[in-house]
């Protein structure tokens, strides 16, 4: 994303992915650019921004909230603002609750709606391969989803005293955690079960697990080569799918 000089109205989106996004007064960049002018208490603006998207739509990694967050510290630049200030913290909380983890832009623990930050114990930066079958799951459904359900049983582990070393040490206590809407979203989007499934098969995963409310997928690597294997295979097998390498940042 960059800003541009433009009327305020101008949010100007490109790319692969472009075709499934408005640009009206609804979008989340519209609206965090409107929240900057509103903490920094502009009438009208003097810069609009260029959208790049590379994610697929409703894919549950956070690309929107990502894309509200670099709208939020962009124009707090380029209106004299602090963009780690309470002013923009605040309006990213009022977006939404993952875009304050996206301003932030760090490893974080999150608890109330999303928007309770506090730092991370110590683990390592972990290789990982993205796959999304290009199908959306919607936020919203998921989460009725998830609402008519069992309420699941029991919590999610606590961080343990000791530091995570290595991305196995970081896998195994991972994998007595759980996605509380990975299965209702399997149910609304079965596709994602095909995900999940192929990759608990591949030699090179340690972890696999859906994103958010998906429908992208994840699976944990040892290392960059095992995610290269991982990526190639993959796309080959299933072309229509997004698949993509990366590197999820460490903790403290």
């Amino acid at each position: 994303m960059c800003l541009e000089e433009a009327a305020a109205s101008d949010l100007i989106i490109d790319g692969p992915y472009s075709r499934n996004f408005e640009s009206g007064a609804e979008n989340l960049v519209s609206r965090a650019r409107d929240a900057v002018l509103m903490a920094a208490k502009v009438n009208g603006a003097a810069f609009g921004f260029h959208l790049t998207k590379n994610l697929p739509l409703a894919s549950g990694i956070g690309g929107g909230s990502a894309d509200a967050a670099a709208a939020l510290r962009l124009g707090a630049t380029r209106l004299g603002l602090d963009p780690d200030g309470s002013a923009i913290r605040n309006a990213a909380s009022s977006l939404g609750s993952d875009v304050p983890a996206c301003l932030a832009s760090r490893p974080a623990m999150a608890t109330g709606h999303g928007d309770h930050l506090s730092p991370t114990p110590h683990f390592p930066s972990l290789h990982a391969v993205l796959v999304n079958p290009n199908v959306a799951s919607p936020t919203a459904q998921a989460y009725r989803a998830y609402d008519r359900a069992p309420s699941p049983q029991g919590a999610n582990r606590q961080w343990p005293g000791a530091e995570l070393r290595t991305a196995r040490e970081t896998a195994l206590f991972l994998a007595e955690c759980r996605n509380d809407l990975e299965t209702p979203a399997i149910r609304l989007t079965p596709k994602i079960g095909d995900v999940l499934a192929l990759l608990q098969r591949q030699p090179e995963t340690l972890l696999s697990r859906m994103s958010g409310s998906g429908a992208t997928c994840f699976a944990l690597v040892e290392n960059a080569g095992d995610a290269r294997l991982l990526e190639e295979r993959i796309s080959a097998r299933e072309p229509g799918w997004w698949v993509r390498r990366a590197v999820l940042a460490g903790g403290p």
